[in-house]
């Protein structure tokens, strides 16, 4: 081998026990990390002549050395693997990458306790509810709760500072605690009977809604007792949607499907028979990958991520059986110290999941595979029409967004052969320069890009400014300065609005030559030019507007001694924004926490001086 490996020299000092072995390239990189219950004859099979996986004769060409560790089980040597895989992240691993926290519901321990929505550390006493696959699921059950429960959900200062009824209780979505519209004892009531509902426990808290509502019709009390229907009804119809199990556990329920290096595990999450949400995971997965390591990796990754804030049920169902699932569920389950099994032939309820999951993740997979062509058949014609002899892998736009000079804002998008690459953009708030100045800001915004760009850095192929000949010209100065001591530069297009601002009649000009030219409209370069541009546009404008509404929200408070940020940040939330705070008596004011009479006085004058 070019790497100089001695496979024969290291396998004879190979261990038969189980263990984990690292592989390492000639830069030191860990590239492949596995575990084995027959360390020797597993790292042997690597050797052979004729090695007929793809995947593995590139992994075996990349060899420099190799580490082993021992372990004294299988188990052991798989709990091992994760650790390492998590920890080095190899290029030659299925790699995923689940990182983010998952949402929860929180019901408080206030006096009068509060729904809220909650996500990363559990600090806050209190019930958690979840977890949620994501942040939508969450909103749509607490949007869910107010309608079945009065509970308040704002947030405290809100909740402390008010004086009458919001708007929640005109609606009959919150019972006012704050103002005394409902006793202790009845909003404790409607806390103990959310709680049931949240934990799955609709039956016991109809019933309980019943006992209520005939103690309330032999008092006489009708209108109380009316109340009390109507929640009956509303619980029982969300009951009847929901419901979709008589098995009231627990358990995950994984579709799989894997096509042209695409694999998609959509994930059914089911507490207490009802289905809690739904989500999508995309493992990296290296060329030539056979589906049992796709499925082993992603089972081994996704359970053992002790990271994240995830409840784990005891049942597993996924759609595809796979050669080492009894050995992780035995692993998983000793690592959790709880019951753990993986089932993949179901029938009734579970095999219904079951296809409802496997369906998602097909058309999940397809739908990313038609986005990966046409994506990959718009950059190909591009290459063409600007007669490039390497493929475009990298392209960049950059835009200004302002409103009569306020606020300027530069957006510089990312996209590479799968489109947008959200994970690389950037925004640059421009300072120190006339406002309105387009061209001042767009210099200061790619200076600011390329200011310390290195060879081997990220480089864009393709730079696009959306903007005319003016703007274009001050962006290629700044990258013949940038770009003279590297042989790499990128091309520089501008791309310039047509006649009425019209899509499909933009010129398009070269930074180089400054030759300009038209594509046809319903070209598919054209088309990957209008959706970077687009791109571009869309991301200066909302940070335009986020930086305009913030620089809005606090320039006049700022402006008033004594005003600092705790303060301006209770005024905003308690009266509902600046307007509000402007058109506030003293005395409307001075009931803002912090606030005192004199200090109230001093913004109702500033504010109308």
């Amino acid at each position: 081998m070019s790497n100089e490996f001695n496979a024969q020299s290291f396998l004879r000092t190979v261990s038969s026990s189980a263990g984990v072995y690292r592989m390492y390239d000639v830069k030191n990189d860990v590239i492949y990390v596995g575990k084995a219950k027959d360390l020797k004859k597993r790292l042997t099979s690597y050797f052979r002549k004729n090695l007929a996986n793809v995947k593995t004769q590139a992994l075996v060409s990349h060899i420099h050395h190799i580490d082993v560790t021992l372990t004294h089980s299988e188990t052991d040597a798989l709990l091992l693997e994760n650790d390492y895989i998590k920890q080095y992240m190899p290029k030659y691993n299925v790699l995923l990458r689940d990182d983010k926290s998952y949402p929860y519901i929180l019901l408080s321990q206030h006096e009068h306790p509060r729904l809220a929505y909650h996500r990363g550390p559990q600090r806050e006493k209190g019930h958690y509810f979840g977890p949620y696959p994501n942040g939508g699921a969450v909103r749509e059950s607490l949007h869910l709760m107010q309608k079945l429960f009065p509970i308040r959900q704002c947030d405290d200062l809100y909740y402390k500072s008010r004086s009458r009824p919001c708007l929640q209780y005109q609606l009959s979505r919150c019972s006012a605690p704050c103002v005394g519209k409902v006793s202790n004892a009845d909003y404790d009531e409607q806390v103990k009977l959310a709680s049931l509902f949240l934990k799955g426990k609709d039956q016991q808290v109809i019933s309980a809604l019943v006992d209520k509502m005939e103690l309330a019709a032999e008092r006489q009390a009708y209108e109380q007792a009316a109340r009390f229907r109507d929640q009956i009804m509303a619980l029982r119809k969300v009951a009847e949607q929901q419901e979709v199990s008589n098995n009231k556990g627990d358990m995950d329920v994984i579709g799989v499907h894997y096509s042209s290096g695409i694999a998609c595990f959509h994930l059914l999450f089911i507490r207490e028979g009802k289905i809690f949400g739904s989500r999508s995971y995309y493992p990296s997965v290296p060329a030539q990958t056979d589906m049992d390591e796709v499925l082993r990796s992603f089972i081994l990754q996704f359970y053992l991520n002790a990271d994240i804030q995830r409840t784990i049920p005891k049942e597993v169902v996924i759609s595809h059986n796979f050669e080492e699932l009894h050995e992780l569920e035995a692993a998983i389950s000793e690592a959790l110290d709880k019951k753990f099994s993986i089932k993949t032939n179901v029938r009734a309820d579970r095999a219904s999941f079951l296809r409802l999951a496997v369906t998602n993740a097909t058309n999940a997979v397809v739908t990313r595979l038609s986005h990966k062509n046409t994506v990959e058949q718009r950059f190909v014609l591009l290459e063409e029409i600007l007669e490039l002899s390497t493929p475009i892998q990298r392209m960049e736009c950059f835009d200004i967004s302002h409103t009569m000079g306020e606020s300027t804002v530069a957006s510089c998008v990312v996209f590479n052969r799968e489109g947008p690459h959200k994970g690389e953009y950037r925004r640059y708030n421009i300072e120190g320069i006339t406002p309105g100045d387009d061209y001042a800001a767009m210099k200061q915004a790619v200076s600011r890009r390329f200011d310390k760009i290195e060879a081997g850095g990220k480089i864009p192929d393709i730079l696009f400014i959306d903007g005319g000949l003016g703007q274009l010209r001050i962006a290629q100065k700044i990258v013949d300065e940038k770009f003279v001591h590297l042989d790499k530069a990128p091309q520089l297009i501008g791309v310039a609005k047509g006649e009425g601002r019209k899509p499909g009649l933009e010129t398009l000009i070269l930074g180089d030559t400054e030759t300009s030219f038209s594509l046809e409209g319903d070209s598919p370069a054209l088309h990957l030019i209008q959706h970077i541009r687009d791109e571009s546009h869309r991301f200066a404008i909302t940070g335009h507007r986020n930086r305009r509404q913030k620089t809005r929200n606090t320039s006049t408070l700022e402006s008033i001694p004594g005003i600092g940020p705790k303060r301006r940040k209770a005024l905003l939330q308690h009266l509902g924004g600046l307007q509000e705070v402007k058109g506030a008596s003293v005395a409307e004011l001075v009931k803002v926490p912090g606030i005192s009479i004199e200090m109230a006085q001093t913004i109702h004058d500033a504010l109308r001086g």
